[in-house]
C-alpha cells in the first residue's frame, strides 16, 4: 500500500526530515507557484525543477524511483487534458501540462514523505487553514489503514480457502475482480470505522484533533526556506 510506504518514509532522520513542517510547506507553495507560472516553452526550467527535486530527494534519503513511480499516478488524470490540447494543435502546451502535473506530484510526495501527518497538519492549523479541511485529511489518512487492513484480511481468507498459492492465483484474480468484493470490503470497513468513531467519542473527541505545540522556528529552517525561495525564483526568472 502506497500510504504505508510513505508513512514509513516520513519517520526518517535526514536533514530534510528535521526541518520545520511550516518551512517545508511554505517551500512547497513557492515551488508550486513558480512551476505553475512557468511557460511551456521554457523546457530548460522544467529540467532545472526536476534537478531541484532530485537533490531534495537525495538529501532526504528517499528512493527517487519510488517517488517518481508514485508521482506518475497523477498522469492518467492529466493525460485526458493533455491529449485534448495535443489534438488541438498545441503540442508544447500539452507537454508542459504533463510535466507540471508530474513535478507537482513529486514535490507533494517529498513533503509528505519527509513530514509525518501530524507535522504538516499542525502547520496548516498554525496557518489557520479551514478546520473542516484539516479534519477530513486526518480522517481519510487514518481510515486508509483500516481499509488496507480489511482488504489484506479478505485476501488471506480467499487464499486460505484455496490451498496452495500456485493453484490459487487464477481463482484469487477472479475473486478480486468480482464486484461483490468491493461491496463486502465497503461494508466491513464501514463497520470498523463506525466502531472507531464511537470509541473516539467515548474518549472525549469533540470534532477536533488537538495539535501539539509547534517547535520554535529555528535559523536553519529560515535558511532552508530562503534557499528554496532563491532557487525557485532563479529558475523562474532566469530560464
Amino acid at each position: 500500500m502506497h500510504h504505508l510506504v510513505i508513512d514509513r518514509w516520513s519517520r526518517g532522520s535526514s536533514p530534510l526530515h528535521q526541518r520545520d513542517p511550516r518551512a517545508k510547506l511554505a517551500a512547497l507553495l513557492v515551488f508550486l507557484i513558480a512551476l505553475s507560472t512557468t511557460p511551456p516553452a521554457a523546457q530548460a526550467a522544467f529540467v532545472a525543477y526536476a534537478i531541484l527535486l532530485i537533490v531534495a530527494a537525495n538529501l532526504a534519503r528517499l528512493p527517487i524511483r519510488g517517488l517518481a513511480g508514485r508521482a506518475a499516478l497523477v498522469l492518467p488524470f492529466s493525460a485526458t487534458f493533455a491529449l485534448l490540447t495535443w489534438w488541438s494543435g498545441d503540442s508544447l502546451r500539452a507537454l508542459g501540462l504533463a510535466e507540471k502535473s508530474f513535478l507537482s506530484g513529486m514535490a507533494a510526495l517529498l513533503l509528505v514523505g519527509t513530514t509525518p501527518l501530524t507535522g504538516w497538519t499542525a502547520a496548516l492549523e498554525s496557518w489557520h487553514a479551514p478546520r473542516m479541511l484539516i479534519l477530513v485529511i486526518q480522517f481519510v489518512y487514518r481510515y486508509l489503514f483500516v481499509i488496507a487492513e480489511q482488504a489484506q484480511r479478505m485476501r488471506w481468507a480467499a487464499l486460505s480457502r484455496r490451498g496452495s498459492r500456485k493453484r490459487s492465483r487464477r481463482v484469487s484474480f477472479q475473486f478480486s475482480a468480482a464486484a461483490g468484493l468491493v461491496g463486502v470490503l465497503f461494508a466491513r470497513s464501514w463497520q470498523r470505522a463506525d466502531g472507531i468513531y464511537h470509541a473516539m467519542l467515548a474518549r472525549g473527541f469533540r470534532g477536533r484533533f488537538v495539535p501539539a505545540a509547534p517547535p520554535p522556528f529555528q535559523t536553519s529552517d529560515a535558511l532552508f526556506f530562503s534557499a528554496c525561495l532563491a532557487g525557485c525564483l532563479a529558475i523562474r526568472l532566469l530560464l
